[in-house]
């Protein structure tokens, strides 16, 4: 119950103008009013009711549930899940990078998450970066003791953050990540006591490139014939993700030449389908080697062999088989030259068939080729004569007629030759204008959902 206070001083006197009320004045009549149960009092008068508290019981109730609430806020926000997570001294050498050079930069290294890497979650890398922009960004630095206000390595953790939470850009940087472990031991040098324990490990590390998930185990050296050979299989026909795009060189700075871009791109393409195909080799040479020396192997033809053996010396036990006569012999002999006959007649025919089958391929892809040029023009002419798409009378700038013409070269790069032809014929009907941009955005719409970017005709 609340208590009555004696205050220690005496009021004010009133003013002069103030009278005292008369005592000859009527109390008004009562009046009834509807009070509704509502507000923080009534709330709390109702808590204490319920759950049968003092006052002072229920504001320590209140007071530690606060505190709960403040820890769970605080634990969601990473300060106790991680801790010390981007707040370890960064090396001088880091704080010196240039910020334009940030395809060069680590990442990982940048945010503190170098003992994580392709492991970090989300949680981890927002955590980090909120931790690192706290410590590092220019107008903290400006209001130090330093006075300075320099941005670089700020830019450096924006450019980390950004290409780390994007799930697209994450991929090509972990695809070329420094940090990779690629060295394998050679097989004929492991034990077969240590074979399992040392090439588990190294193929658990690939799989994390592997677009199938989950990826089957190594297992151990008591893996039946059937876990074995699945694995294998598994990794003879590996599906890697891994991408090359982060290596991409830029055009030179300035220019504007569409040629020059075009040859780049050009060459970007062809070193990432070289490096592609030398980690494809990479990985078939080193799964070869992994098979060619695997010591269950030898055991599961071991077994095979006793089996057969076993089963032979049953069969033996049980009763003798008759010998074959001469005529009967000579018959069989007959039997399976005809059906090695038959057998090398059907391959050669089926040899022959795919043949003729592959170069009519081939001239359908070449008329393809022919005909997707074509095409192309005649869809190019159009975009030309809409005046690109621009309001009539104003001369579309070079940057659009640039964008324009490059998102027509990825469209057909990207359609297949019915829909390249059925876009050609669409547009030609729909002629110039409106009509014809549409047919184009409609197309796009498809194949950007094959991986292409389009902004023009988005």
């Amino acid at each position: 119950m609340a208590s009555v206070v004696t205050l220690p001083f005496q009021l004010t006197a009133p003013p002069a103008e103030w009278s005292k009320p008369s005592t000859q004045g009527k109390i008004s009549a009562p009046v009834q009013r509807t009070l509704y149960p509502a507000g923080p009092a009534y709330i709390a008068a109702a808590r204490r009711q319920l759950l049968n508290r003092t006052f002072e019981q229920d504001d320590e109730a209140t007071h530690e549930h606060r505190k709960a609430q403040a820890d769970k806020a605080k634990k969601e926000q990473g300060e106790e899940l991680y801790p010390g997570l981007g707040e370890e001294q960064e090396d001088p050498a880091l704080l010196r990078r240039d910020a334009k050079e940030w395809k060069k930069q680590d990442h990982y290294a940048v945010l503190g998450l170098h003992q994580y890497r392709y492991t970090a979650t989300e949680d981890q890398i927002r955590v980090a970066h909120r931790r690192k922009v706290l410590r590092h960004h220019p107008d903290k630095k400006a209001s130090g003791s330093s006075g300075t206000n320099d941005d670089n390595f700020f830019k450096c953790i924006q450019k980390a953050f950004e290409t780390l939470l994007n799930p697209e850009t994450r991929r090509q940087f972990d695809s070329v990540d420094p940090a990779i472990e690629d060295h394998v031991p050679n097989a004929k040098s492991v034990s077969a006591e240590e074979y399992c324990s040392v090439f588990g490990p190294i193929f658990a590390r690939e799989a994390r490139f592997s677009k199938k998930q989950p990826v089957p185990s190594f297992g151990d050296m008591n893996a039946s014939k059937q876990e074995v050979e699945s694995f294998y299989d598994f990794w003879y026909n590996f599906d890697s993700w891994r991408s090359f795009e982060a290596l991409d060189k830029e055009v030179n700075e300035g220019s504007d030449s569409r040629d020059e871009k075009r040859y780049q791109e050009k060459k970007n393409k062809a070193e990432r389908a070289r490096l592609k195909k030398e980690d494809n080799t990479r990985l078939r040479e080193m799964v070869d080697m992994v098979l060619a020396n695997d010591p269950r192997i030898k055991r599961i033809k071991a077994e095979e062999k006793a089996a057969r053996e076993a089963k032979k010396k049953g069969g033996a036990a049980g009763g003798k088989t008759k010998p074959l006569t001469l005529a009967q012999k000579k018959a069989e002999e007959a039997k399976k030259a005809e059906e090695a006959k038959k057998a090398a007649e059907e391959a050669k025919a089926k040899e022959a068939e795919e043949k003729v089958q592959r170069e009519a391929a081939k001239k359908a892809r070449d008329a393809a080729k022919k005909n997707l040029k074509k095409w192309k023009k005649s869809v190019t002419n159009v975009v030309s004569e809409s005046n690109y798409f621009q309001p009539e009378g104003t001369t579309p700038s070079a940057a659009t007629v640039e964008k324009q013409l490059t998102e027509l070269d990825t469209l057909f790069e990207l359609l297949e030759v019915d829909e390249s032809k059925e876009l050609k014929e669409v547009v030609e009907k729909a002629g110039k204008g409106d009509a014809a941009r549409d047919a184009i955005k409609a197309k796009a719409s498809v194949a950007a959902g094959r991986g292409g970017k389009f902004e023009e005709f988005a």
